[in-house]
């Protein structure tokens, strides 16, 4: 076995897992995950004591490596010190220098969130290519994986909770509200019409950008048709996955007013994974898998990829 610690460290969740990293396996397996609160700023002595607390909580395993993804820069000193405690290997960091074994099609690769990468990675691995990962956090992220199996592009927003946050500090007669799924579109108190906008608004938003991203993809997929344009095309016109994986059935109000409801589910495979993501997959018109597991072990894959890197460098001629 070889035991890999994987630390994703988020704008507002930390998520910590162990997963079985072997060889001629396809993919790692998860023994743990737990999350706590991201907590910043914090000093490297702090992020030692979250790190033994955690590990705690986790199965016991001897680990033969960490890598890290964390997307507040921040942080991400103090927890590659941290997790140097953890392991005698020095922690990967994902970024710039670091192999991730998925191309980057954007004008400057080192933008690119290590979480959005990571998922990208799993993803292209467990459903095949082309696919699309909606992730569900601070900011709701979508990442494109065309049929070349390249990372070539995706799209950030702001978050659900952040835009019911937004919605309470902005306007002073709007209270804040816990996220739940109203019965009806047409909301009968103050609440109820901030849940159906924030809640079934973003289920809307994120079904009309997955109809945008598969049109967009076919078209890169064929030169010659004409489906890229926006309200052009159809998403039926996008080239079918290998892996399309089991996917959730939508019903919701936000589903059923709108005329393309029926059927409106893609060839290309959607993940969604992150804060909420079963809830949320549940009120869109299209099919998608969800994944609670995607980025971390996305992370360990990254972290196999160098090390057979280095194995290759270390080996004779």
């Amino acid at each position: 076995m070889s035991i890999v610690l994987a630390v994703d460290i988020g704008n507002t969740t930390a998520r910590f897992g162990l997963l079985d990293v072997r060889a001629g396996e396809l993919e790692p397996q998860l023994i743990g995950s737990c999350e706590i609160t991201t907590r910043q700023p914090i000093t490297v002595d702090e992020a030692c004591i979250q790190l033994e607390q955690v590990q705690n909580m986790l199965p016991s395993f001897p680990v033969e490596g960490t890598i890290l993804s964390c997307v507040v820069p921040s942080l991400t000193s103090v927890w590659q010190h941290a997790l140097a405690t953890a392991s005698t290997a020095r922690p990967l960091v994902v970024g710039p220098g670091l192999r991730s074994g998925i191309k980057l099609k954007f004008k400057d690769p080192a933008e690119v969130g290590p979480d959005r990468i990571a998922d990208a990675v799993a993803a292209r691995a467990r459903y095949g290519a082309p696919a699309i990962v909606v992730d569900l956090g601070t900011t709701t992220n979508f990442e494109a994986i065309d049929a070349a199996g390249a990372f070539c592009g995706g799209i950030i927003a702001p978050g659900v909770d952040l835009g019911a946050r937004s919605l309470a500090r902005a306007a002073a007669r709007l209270p804040m509200i816990e996220l739940h799924t109203p019965a009806h579109v047409l909301g009968r108190s103050t609440r109820e019409a901030m849940q159906s906008g924030v809640v079934l608004g973003e289920a809307a938003r994120i079904d009309g950008l997955l109809d945008a991203i598969v049109r967009e993809l076919a078209s890169v997929d064929d030169p010659t048709s004409t489906s890229g344009a926006p309200g052009e095309g159809s998403p039926s016109d996008a080239r079918p996955s290998p892996a399309a994986g089991p996917s959730t059935a939508a019903s919701s109000p936000a589903a059923a007013g709108s005329p393309a409801a029926a059927g409106s589910s893609s060839a290309i495979p959607i993940v969604m994974t992150g804060e909420n993501a079963s809830a949320m997959a549940a009120l869109l018109r299209h099919q998608a898998t969800v994944d609670d597991t995607l980025t971390l072990r996305g992370l360990a894959l990254i972290w196999q990829s160098n090390q057979r890197s280095n194995a290759g460098k270390a080996a004779p001629a």
